[in-house]
């Protein structure tokens, strides 16, 4: 695991100034990734899997947009490429007069300007690792740890990678696959994840406001509610009480398992399990950011004092390098009553 990592208490009690939502606290678990090393063993972002050396790799045979994305490169383009643009970076950090760009970088970008469009079957490519003594998730019966891979091109559907869960017994697997077949391009850079470590920390959420009942939403809008809080105090964290409460009081950012569903680009629909029709909840969150310029009271304690770097000339708050439609969530959400069942996903 990496280091620890500890979320700022709330701005405020939410519950004290409406006890109504005291009954709809939830438990998240916040994973703050952050680049590492990854082992088989680890719970990780884009990490090695424990992937038993007798079971086929999985494949998407499903068909590929060639005209989504005008340029393509392979996983190995991507790191070459992500390792250049950090030297880059770093150099200007330490001299901002030496060259944006060396001869050498300038070779290699124009040496990987694409690849070849490809319409075979795609592997798929790892993107999470979860184990039950790390992080807590409703498991099927006799399982502990949960693998999450993804084709790393659009499907129609979100316009977003499709996952594939699986979920297996770690002291079952003896011999461990090597060498996993990887896709010979990704559509889309923001698709391969950097390995990354988890620093699970659980936290308190309560429903996104488009989940709460229109009374309780125009109570949370009532600037007569707030009264026994100074305005120049919640004036600190949103311009008025609706948005305090949704960027800092009710779902927290980043990769987290549990909590609510974040609802941001589509309104609240129902999401019944296809196997069952049992309602089903948030299991992970994949992030393309750990927080942004609204949800800065949830970045931790100890990067407040001692920012993280960004990894390989990213910005700030993006470890992993996933992007998803431009800056949201995938959330996948599983079935309560058999983790097992078919899941949904959501970009909220």
């Amino acid at each position: 695991m990496n280091a620890i990592f500890t979320t700022p208490p709330r701005p405020f009690d939410i519950t004290a100034l409406f006890p109504e939502l005291a009954p709809l606290a939830r438990t998240a678990t916040r994973l703050h990734p952050r680049p590492g090393s990854p082992t088989v063993h680890d719970s990780s972002v884009g990490g090695p899997l424990l992937w038993p050396a007798d079971e086929p790799w999985p494949h998407c045979d499903e068909p590929h947009d060639r005209h989504a994305a005008p340029v393509v490169h392979s996983p190995d383009d991507v790191r070459l490429l992500r390792h250049d643009r950090a030297a880059a970076a770093e150099r200007l950090r330490l001299d901002p007069e030496a060259p944006q760009w060396t001869p050498e970088e300038r070779a290699t970008w124009e040496r990987l300007a694409g690849r070849p469009w490809f319409d075979g079957p795609v592997p798929l490519l790892p993107v999470a690792q979860l184990y039950a003594r790390d992080v807590p998730f409703p498991c099927p019966p006799d399982t502990d740890l949960l693998q999450v891979l993804w084709c790393p091109f659009d499907h129609a559907e979100h316009a977003s990678p499709k996952t594939a869960l699986f979920w297996r017994s770690s002291a079952t697997v003896t011999d461990v696959l090597d060498a996993p077949p990887e896709p010979p391009i990704v559509q889309r850079d923001c698709y391969l994840p950097q390995p990354c470590l988890f620093s699970p920390e659980q936290v308190t959420e309560y429903p996104h406001p488009s989940d709460l009942d229109k009374e309780l939403r125009d109570q949370l809008d009532d600037m007569s509610r707030w009264e026994s809080i100074d305005p120049a105090r919640y004036n600190t964290y949103a311009y008025d009480p609706g948005e305090l409460y949704l960027n800092n009081l009710s779902t927290a950012p980043g990769w987290k398992t549990g909590g609510w569903t974040c609802w941001s680009r589509t309104d609240p629909k129902p999401l019944p399990c296809p196997e069952c029709g049992t309602k089903q909840v948030p299991l992970l969150t994949i992030a393309s950011w750990e927080w942004d310029g609204g949800s800065g009271t949830w970045i931790a304690e100890e990067e407040r004092t001692t920012p993280a770097p960004p990894p390989l000339g990213a910005q700030d708050g993006n470890f992993t390098l996933i992007d998803i439609v431009g800056g949201y969530n995938l959330q996948l959400h599983a079935c309560p009553a058999d983790p097992s069942h078919p899941h949904i996903e959501l970009v909220p």
